[in-house]
């Protein structure tokens, strides 16, 4: 899992029937994290806002973590981020 920030949304009207009626956001992962720099699009199945900080589960744990174990998800919000230290 990781730690990022909301920081916008995506809308995409042409999708895999699995991913109907889910909000997708894009997630800029907090500084210790970043890795390479670039930001994410994530599945949000809890209703995150943009600049909230959120945790990510990543590859077939966003799948599970978010029950959409045979959608085409590789990133998704598991949690919002109400208090934390150590990745700011």
């Amino acid at each position: 899992m990781i730690v990022g920030k909301v920081v916008g949304s995506i809308v995409s009207t042409r999708k895999s029937e699995k991913l109907i009626g889910n909000k997708f956001m894009i997630i800029e992962p907090v500084e210790p994290m970043k890795g390479d720099g670039c930001q994410i699009v994530a599945i949000d199945i809890i209703g995150a806002g943009i600049g909230e900080y959120v945790l990510i589960a990543l590859g077939s744990a966003a799948r599970i973590g978010c029950g959409m174990e045979d959608a085409p998800v590789d990133a998704a919000i598991v949690g919002i981020i109400d208090d934390g230290t150590g990745w700011e």
